[in-house]
């Protein structure tokens, strides 16, 4: 008898009886963005690995370690995409829909990386996600986090989950807070483990990030991005907070909230559980205002977030 073939480790199957939940979900999303006036983009499920390494950074820890990438006939290096924003700006680039245009765009699909599976994590997991192009000011931030709010409500578990904010500034501010934080945490260098190390050289801002209780401890009194921000900045970051309590949204200010992805700046924001232990972000996003320029385009403002489904929808 022949051995039986099974599924790839974190890959996982939907059963007939999980399929009526997603597609309550897929139905509860479709109506939110179209309340929105949002429109569905879909974008394919292979890129060039170029894509990934020029807009999400190469020292960060998705494209050093966790992407799926393989050369074809062609000895083209292709990449299964590990998120969604690279390719949407990707795609609207190449098909002239955002340059001094105005755009609401969604998605729902499979995004791959090559992590340990553990709860709530997968090797091919689904987001669901919005970009929006065009618009600077801090009303469309808070529109797509009430997006994401309205959402919640629709999949009753708004009192699971909790909004952080930050804001990373200009790259010129982030620049400045950048070169304070290497002297800092240079001073402490015994401290952090071979991870941060690294990323001292890379990018010393993911080492607010670490999970490590050591270096969590020694960076206890480490000097706040927020200090560090450009007056535009800190007008933005104030409107916004304005307009989400005008909208009733509760948050929390969390200044070592920087994202791992390297093309965000100003706005960040996470959705949090305590529901899933250390892993605990069930969506993030932020504005991304250089990223169009970045990968070709006309330089271009945007904004957008993404959801992990199975996080959202499972395991809370």
């Amino acid at each position: 008898m022949s051995k039986q073939i099974q599924a790839i480790r974190g890959m996982n199957d939907c059963l007939p009886e999980q399929s009526g939940l997603w597609q309550w979900a897929e139905k509860a999303i479709r109506e939110v963005v179209a309340s929105y006036g949002y429109q569905e983009v879909r974008t394919p499920i292979v890129e060039s690995t170029d894509l990934f390494k020029r807009s999400i950074g190469e020292v960060t820890d998705i494209v050093e370690k966790e992407m799926y990438t393989f050369a074809d006939r062609n000895d083209d290096s292709l990449t299964l995409r590990p998120e969604g924003t690279a390719s949407v700006v990707r795609a609207g680039n190449e098909h002239g829909l955002l340059y001094n245009q105005q755009q609401r765009l969604w998605y729902l699909g499979p995004m791959f990386r090559h992590e340990r599976p553990q709860k709530g994590r997968y090797r091919q997991f689904h987001q669901f996600g919005v970009e929006v192009f065009g618009l600077a000011g801090p009303d469309i931030d808070a529109e797509v986090i009430a997006l994401s709010a309205r959402l919640w409500k629709k999949f009753g578990i708004s009192e699971q989950v909790t909004l952080e904010l930050n804001s990373l500034g200009s790259n010129e501010a982030r620049e400045t807070y950048r070169k304070a934080l290497v002297e800092f945490l240079l001073a402490r260098k015994e401290h952090l483990d071979e991870d941060s190390l690294r990323r001292l050289e890379s990018n010393p801002l993911r080492v607010l990030d670490s999970k490590n209780p050591q270096v969590q401890a020694a960076i206890t009194d480490a000097p706040s991005l927020i200090d560090y921000l450009d007056a535009e900045s800190k007008e933005h970051f104030h409107a916004l907070c304005e307009r989400l309590d005008a909208l009733g949204i509760q948050y929390r200010v969390n200044p070592r909230l920087v994202r791992g992805l390297d093309y965000y700046n100003r706005t960040v924001f996470e959705w949090v559980t305590d529901s899933l232990g250390a892993q605990g972000t069930v969506c993030a996003g932020g504005r991304y205002d250089g990223l169009v320029e970045q990968l070709g385009g006309k330089s271009t403002q945007g904004v957008g977030f993404a959801i992990g489904m199975e996080l959202s929808l499972i395991h809370i």
